[in-house]
C-alpha cells in the first residue's frame, strides 16, 4: 500500500522533527487487517495468483521447446556443416533471449504482473486510504500509524486502535468488533523465484542444463552454456 505508507511515514516524520506534534492526538490502524475483510481485495489476489500461474506455466513450456531444440542440435551435430551448425547455433540462440525477453516482460520491474497488480488493487488500497482519512479528521487525529506497516510498533495500546473506525467508514464492522488477526495475513501475489546467478537476465533453475559449448570455426556468437 504505497499510498498509504507513504502518508503514514510523512506523518511520522512530521513527529520527529516538530516536538509540538507530540501533545497531539494519534492513533493507528491494521491495514492489513481492514484488506483481509474487503471481497475485492481478496477477488484481486485470487485472479493474480491465477495469471502469475498461467504465465509462468507459459514459460516453462517455451523452455522445454528450448531445451528440445539444443539436444537435437547435439544429437546431429556431427552431421552438420559448418553453415548448417552456424544457422542452428543462432536459431537456438535467438530462442534463448525471446525465453528471457518474455520473462522479463511478464515478471520484470513493471511488467504485466506487476502493470495488473496496480489495476486489481489500487482501487481497493485507495478507498482504504480514503476511509482512514475520514477517520483521522473526525476523530481529530493528527497522526495515524499504519500497525501493518515498515514503523516498528513494539507496543500498541488499544485505547489508539481506529481500526474498527475505518472498518465502519467502509461499511464492513461486525455486531461483534472485529479483532486484527496476525500480521502478514493478506499478501501480494509472489512472483516466480530466479536463482541468484540469473538474476540478471530473469531465467530460473528450470532452463536446460548440462549443457556443453557448441563450438563452431566461424567465430560467430554461440549458445549460453548451462550448467547443472
Amino acid at each position: 500500500m504505497n499510498k498509504i505508507t507513504f502518508w503514514l511515514s510523512v506523518a511520522f516524520l512530521t513527529v520527529l522533527t516538530a516536538p509540538a506534534a507530540f501533545a497531539q492526538k494519534f492513533g493507528y490502524v491494521d491495514s492489513e487487517f481492514v484488506l483481509s475483510k474487503i471481497p475485492a481485495y481478496a477477488q484481486a489476489q485470487q485472479e493474480l495468483n491465477l495469471l502469475s500461474q498461467n504465465w509462468q506455466k507459459d514459460i516453462e513450456n517455451q523452455k522445454k521447446d528450448l531445451d528440445k531444440m539444443y539436444r537435437t542440435y547435439q544429437a546431429e551435430e556431427v552431421l552438420l556443416t559448418e553453415p548448417m551448425k552456424k544457422k542452428r547455433q543462432d536459431e537456438i540462440l535467438k530462442k534463448e533471449q525471446e525465453v528471457k525477453a518474455y520473462q522479463n516482460k511478464i515478471f520484470g520491474f513493471e511488467g504485466q504482473l506487476f502493470k495488473k497488480r496496480q489495476e486489481l488493487t489500487k482501487p481497493v488500497q485507495d478507498q482504504v486510504f480514503e476511509a482512514i482519512e475520514k477517520v483521522a479528521k473526525k476523530k481529530q487525529l493528527a497522526i495515524v500509524f499504519d500497525k501493518a506497516g515498515d514503523l516498528t510498533m513494539l507496543y500498541t495500546n488499544p485505547a489508539h486502535d481506529y481500526t474498527e473506525f475505518v472498518l465502519e467508514e467502509l461499511g464492513l464492522a461486525s455486531e461483534e468488533r472485529n479483532q486484527p488477526g496476525q500480521k502478514g495475513a493478506v499478501r501480494s501475489v509472489t512472483t516466480p523465484q530466479t536463482p541468484a546467478g540469473d538474476a540478471a537476465t530473469g531465467t530460473d533453475q528450470n532452463a536446460p542444463t548440462g549443457r556443453q559449448p557448441v563450438r563452431t570455426n566461424t567465430g560467430s556468437q554461440q549458445p549460453t552454456n548451462r550448467k547443472n
